[in-house]
């Protein structure tokens, strides 16, 4: 249920972000705001659910599958393909996330 709940969180954050993008640099109609703001309160409500003791582990550890979806955004949505660059920090970062997701806690 976690990584579903990180994962819908991903997608209505990024797509939220993408909206103010495309509204300020790639000249969308203003319009294109109402959903985003939509999609961002989305994103909070889904990362909120996700079973948690502490607010900011579960934000942590979103970050790194926050960095995965945005490469697969960029490679999907917006038709870019990573570079090995890309896919090498998106691996570092998810490394991360699973130390602080799944780490012995004292």
């Amino acid at each position: 249920m976690t990584y579903g709940l990180y994962a819908l969180a991903a997608l209505a954050e990024i797509a939220g972000c993408f909206t103010f993008w495309a509204w300020l640099r790639l000249a969308k109609p203003i319009w294109w705001l109402a959903p985003g703001l939509v999609s961002l309160a989305l994103f909070a409500w889904l990362l909120a659910l996700v079973p948690s003791d502490a607010a900011g582990r579960t934000f942590a550890a979103y970050g790194g599958v926050y960095i995965v979806a945005s490469i697969l955004w960029l490679w999907m949505v917006e038709g870019r393909l990573p570079d090995r660059w890309d896919l090498s920090g998106a691996a570092v970062c998810l490394a991360g996330a699973a130390v602080i997701l799944f780490g012995p806690r004292s």
